[in-house]
């Protein structure tokens, strides 16, 4: 494969570099002693597979869906969007600190960072625990398109193969996040992830009675429950928040979020919701932002351009989707394999069998 590698080896490799850089990945073979890849080699291996499974990537994809087994007793499907910021090579950081700096602002911050979009598909049984994840991240992209694309085909074929799944919609409350969710998705429960919302309660709170005080943790607490707990309890929330604002007419912070409450309302019927063995938290989709992009992307000194980011990001969506990396592999690896047309061998003289001797 690629030249050089076996297809035993290769598999090792790229499993390796999904999880950690090319430099030490080239000391942990080099210290278990199986084979002494470069850095480098290393590196352009995983780019070159990538960018052909790339290549016939939604055909690969139909087949990985059509090969996942639904755990027997769930009774949800879970879709959570997300996305994180991570260091870009060309990431414009150069022009937005110019455009900064003429504004006669401070030209400081991740200016050269752009958003990968991250996106999970949990199976949760009816007590709203998770019994299996499908976990993926593409690179940035307008809209974050292509991870729409791909999260629509799995849950289009999930429920062509379960079509008794319940289907939960979760998410912050980033606008278009929910214009996929709740236009291009089929019809089911939205729930904003709650804690998003006891963040944004947390900053309301804060904003009046300052951050990390006793009496912003004292009534955050109380809030936090009836949020949770109590039925209504979203209604309640804004009620308070909205009691806030009249007496504080000059804070800027709690109009802000007392919308942010009141247009996500909906969407925070907590108590029902777990009443109903619905997951309320966009747990899955948080840890793919933290294992899939954080932990690996960004680490001291990198900067990603658009090939190697997705070559890393797709590998790690394999591993931490059941049993994936094996079926991709299989799938990637095939298309090197060719076929190979034995004829009939003319003027062949056979070796004599060892041991033969003349005269014998």
């Amino acid at each position: 494969m690629e030249g050089r590698w076996t297809p035993l080896a290769a598999q090792q490799a790229v499993w390796v570099v999904a999880q950690m850089t090319p430099k030490l990945a080239e000391e942990l073979f080099r210290r278990i002693g199986n084979m002494t890849p470069s850095r480098s080699s290393l590196d352009r291996l995983l780019t070159a597979l990538s960018g052909r499974w790339e290549e016939d990537r939604p055909h690969f994809e139909q087949v990985l869906r059509d090969g996942d087994v639904i755990p027997q007793h769930a009774t949800t499907v879970a879709v959570s969007l997300d996305g994180v910021l991570a260091p870009m090579k060309h990431g414009g950081a150069q022009q937005k600190r110019q455009e900064t700096a003429e504004e006669g602002r401070l030209t400081r911050g991740p200016a050269g960072y752009r958003e990968i979009g991250c996106g999970a598909l949990s199976f949760c049984d009816a007590e709203g625990e998770m019994l299996s994840a499908v976990r993926m991240a593409r690179m940035p992209e307008p809209h974050k398109a292509t991870l729409k694309r791909t999260l629509l085909a799995d849950v289009t074929t999930a429920l062509a193969s379960r079509p008794e799944l319940r289907i939960v919609k979760l998410s912050d409350g980033a606008t278009d996040n929910w214009t996929f969710l709740s236009s291009i998705l089929p019809n089911g429960i939205e729930i904003l992830d709650f804690y998003h919302a006891a963040e944004h309660l947390n900053s309301a709170i804060a904003s009046v009675y300052g951050d990390g005080t006793v009496e912003t943790r004292r009534r955050f607490d109380d809030l936090r429950f009836v949020l949770r707990e109590v039925h209504d309890g979203a209604e309640k929330v804004i009620r308070s928040l909205n009691y806030l604002r009249k007496v504080h007419p000059l804070n800027k912070s709690l109009p802000k979020e007392l919308a942010y409450f009141r247009s996500n309302r909906h969407r925070m019927r907590y108590h029902q919701f777990a009443a109903e063995g619905l997951p309320i938290g966009s747990g899955v989709v948080e840890a793919a932002c933290k294992t899939l992009v954080t932990q690996r992307m960004k680490q001291s000194g990198m900067r990603w351009e658009e090939k190697g980011g997705q070559a890393i990001l797709t590998v790690r969506g394999w591993t931490q989707s059941g049993n994936r990396f094996d079926r991709a592999w299989a799938l990637l690896a095939a298309t090197y394999q060719a076929e190979v047309e034995v004829v009939t061998l003319h003027n062949v003289v056979p070796f004599p069998p060892a041991g033969h001797r003349k005269g014998r």
